[in-house]
């Protein structure tokens, strides 16, 4: 049998597949943006809640997914597989309770929301995002497992993973059209505009407009999963794990053996937080210091358009230089750009605006190299730790990296919500910001960025350590593992 004839029986897509698989995560995203965008603003401006209360209740739901997590990857690994596969399966088990539970955090029931009633408002905000958060797990661990079963070629890898940035990043576009456009000009009692202190018109967020968009982005994302079923395909059939006392504590102290696994699932980390920090710190920026709400679309605009220009471009670059090596000098630039814009912090807003945009294309094109080759990176140290190991537990792996990514949304939080307590946010309702309180606003929305993403550089630079020439030598060796697989009946191809 030729070299390679394994990895060859279990590839070979086509546009359909890429398609298919960028579907879930653009799918995934109509629903995620809602969090990473808009549910802080929502919270602090149309619930009321207190920033320090959103921070706590962020935390605590990421001290329940250190057990919701795990579990959920140990029911991919042990589960019986039915006749559609292990993984994607699971596309059609939670479309309609994803779209719901994404529905309820932003219902404001009679009682919530209202003054007087903060009690109330803490507890339904609570339920309602963890629920959320659960849900969202029985859809991103099965899909991030499912690319080790679609196709075992490290060229078609990196291929799915830049698909599946393409589809996040058009899955996280239109919750900004309500973020840019859900805003009313606040009138006073002789129908006047209300001014800031820096003369310019108070906008507030409202409730219809923004519970409409979600309902929509909800119901439409639900579809999507519901075809993106049917567009997928898993090559490998991986027979049940056996439910062995002890194989879930042994896998997870494998995992955490793995420097690549580790340092990989670190980046992923670092880099949501960087990500979700700027969507939503960035609708405070553009509201009360700017003034300019259509800068939602337009950074979001100058962040994702690189991705259209470096897809057919990255792949081969990254072949030919290697991922970790292309990803770490993106990273360091994306953090260059940010801080220069925390040195322009002098400037006049109107004048600022563009190069503010400007530099967020620049942080933009850094950031793509490592947001569409993230996940083939990850697919890479699991397939190291099987070479070394002989151990493979991809359910249990991605809800470890899963896990990671929301102690990013943890990050995240505090960052936000420390910045908008540390400038003194008013959150009341009426409340109007202080031209003191603008100031530290925009210093921190670009200070926090440039050290998250120049801690990621790091990451990648010095303790990631899958070089190209380690992932080239990884595909040699993961031939005889498949091998070996396959004729131990492990697998089916």
């Amino acid at each position: 049998m030729e070299k390679q004839s394994f990895i060859a029986r279990t590839s070979g897509l086509r546009g359909k597949d890429y398609f298919g698989y960028a579907m879930v995560d653009a799918a995934g995203c109509l629903v995620f943006s809602l969090v990473t965008t808009l549910l802080q603003k929502f919270y602090t401006d149309v619930f009321h809640l207190s920033p320090l209360f959103i921070m706590l209740m962020f935390i605590a739901a990421r001290v329940w997914d250190a057990v919701n997590d795990p579990i959920m990857g140990r029911i991919c690994d042990t589960v019986k597989p039915s006749r559609f596969g292990r993984y994607r399966q699971w596309f059609l088990y939670v479309a309609a309770p994803l779209a719901l539970s994404a529905i309820l955090m932003f219902v404001r029931w009679p009682g919530v929301g209202e003054e007087g009633n903060t009690v109330v408002t803490c507890v339904y905000a609570a339920v309602t995002y963890v629920l959320f958060g659960m849900v969202y797990t029985v859809l991103q661990i099965p899909y991030g497992s499912l690319a080790s079963v679609v196709t075992t070629d490290d060229a078609e890898r990196n291929k799915l993973s830049v698909f599946r940035s393409i589809g996040a990043a058009l899955g996280s576009i239109p919750v900004l059209l309500i973020a840019s456009f859900a805003y009313k000009t606040r009138l006073d009692a002789a129908g006047a505009p209300v001014l800031g202190e820096n003369g310019k018109p108070i906008t507030d967020m409202q409730y219809g407009p923004v519970l409409a968009g979600v309902i929509v982005m909800a119901a439409v994302s639900a579809l999507m999963l519901f075809q993106a079923f049917f567009l997928n395909k898993e090559r490998v059939r991986t027979k049940p794990r056996a439910a062995e006392k002890g194989a879930g504590r042994e896998a997870v102290k494998i995992l955490f053996r793995n420097r690549a696994f580790v340092a990989v699932s670190c980046c992923a980390m670092l880099l949501l937080a960087g990500q979700m920090f700027t969507q939503s710190f960035y609708t405070y920026l553009f509201n009360d210091y700017f003034h300019a709400n259509w800068m939602n679309l337009a950074t979001q605009a100058c962040t994702y358009s690189p991705m259209l220009l470096m897809m057919f471009v990255l792949p081969k670059t990254a072949r030919k230089i290697g991922k970790k090596e292309v990803s770490a000098v993106g990273t360091a630039a994306a953090a260059a750009a940010n801080l220069l814009l925390f040195f322009l912090r002098g400037m006049d807003p109107g004048t600022l605006i563009w190069i503010f945009l400007a530099l967020n294309f620049v942080s933009g094109i850094g950031l793509t190299t490592v947001v569409m080759q993230l996940w083939a990176m990850a697919t890479d140290a699991i397939d190291d730790i099987e070479v070394r190991t002989g151990s493979r537990d991809d359910g249990t792996a991605y809800s470890f990296f899963n896990f990671f990514r929301k102690l990013g949304q943890v990050l995240a939080a505090v960052c936000v919500n420390g910045a908008l307590l540390g400038m003194h946010y008013k959150y009341e309702k009426g409340a109007v910001q202080t031209l003191a309180n603008l100031k530290i606003m925009y210093d921190l929305a670009t200070l926090i960025p440039a050290v998250l993403f120049l801690l990621m550089a790091l990451v990648l630079f010095l303790w990631y350590p899958l070089s190209r020439g380690r992932v080239e030598r990884l595909q040699v060796e993961k031939e005889d593992r498949l091998r070996e697989s396959y004729e131990s009946k492990t697998i089916d191809i």
